[in-house]
């Protein structure tokens, strides 16, 4: 019980510390998407990549949930534009997704009561996954320059919607980034399915880099997630798991987020 309620306190506090501490917000392209898929009106942030304009190359994208400019949007974007300019990390365009209902979207089914406390609806995974997939993507495409590779960040329920996706939905994208992931969601299903998850991925390349602070029922079912992984037969995935103990949930993005995008884009 004592963890079920730290979870909730992590929730509640997830997503709001950038606001507490908040970058300046760079220049950006905002607009709406009318989705079938949510049944609701979605904001999306597009940062794009200095020179984006004075060319016609085709980039990357990174999308993001929290991505709204109250949230992790602009520590995101500006961590890019360092990276980039330091030539770390290739140009490329971000794309954060304003959230409306966090909880809802960024969860899947539980069978736990604990779990369901944590918002009025809870488990709506799914639908959101399917808004990005069968709707923003076309969106993205047709107003940029987008090229063949796009990938995912996310923290906490963020980081679990990453980690699912990439379990069930690996072929959405090329390359995940999930830190502290809730994987305690649903009594650990997750990590307990990871096998037979594996399994079913498919021959194209995926790059996985994940992390976990120190948190006590956070840090375990993450760490037990990368033991699976170590046992799996994935010639397919390059997959790099960074385990933080002197971190806490509060810090571990901002302490991993520069490191975990070099390892995704110097790994191919």
């Amino acid at each position: 019980m004592k963890y079920r309620l730290l979870f909730v306190f992590l929730l509640l506090l997830s997503g709001q510390v950038f606001s507490q501490n908040q970058d300046a917000v760079p220049a950006h392209d905002h607009f709406t998407v009318e989705s079938k898929e949510v049944g609701e009106t979605r904001t999306i942030n597009v940062w794009k990549p200095s020179g984006y304009d004075k060319n016609s190359a085709k980039f990357p994208v990174l999308y993001m949930a929290d991505g709204g400019v109250q949230e992790d949007f602009p520590h995101v974007a500006n961590t890019l534009a360092k990276l980039i300019k330091s030539k770390k990390i290739p140009p490329m365009i971000l794309v954060g997704i304003e959230n409306t209902q966090r909880r809802r979207d960024l969860t899947g089914p539980t069978e736990n009561e604990e779990d369901k406390k944590i918002a009025p609806v809870v488990g709506g995974s799914e639908k959101f996954r399917a808004f990005i997939n069968n709707e923003l993507f076309a969106e993205i495409n047709k107003r940029y320059r987008t090229g063949n590779e796009k990938g995912i960040i996310g923290e906490s329920l963020a980081g679990l919607f990453v980690i699912e996706t990439f379990l069930h939905h690996s072929d959405m994208f090329d390359f995940y980034i999930a830190m502290d992931p809730s994987l305690w969601w649903n009594n650990e299903s997750e990590v307990k399915m990871a096998k037979e998850s594996l399994a079913n991925i498919t021959n194209s390349p995926k790059r996985l880099w994940f992390t976990s602070s120190g948190e006590k029922g956070i840090f375990e079912p993450v760490n037990r997630l990368s033991e699976v992984f170590k046992s799996a037969d994935m010639k397919n995935v390059k997959w790099k798991y960074e385990n933080a103990p002197k971190e806490t949930h509060a810090t571990i993005f901002k302490a991993s987020k520069d490191k975990a995008l070099i390892w995704t884009f110097t790994t191919k």
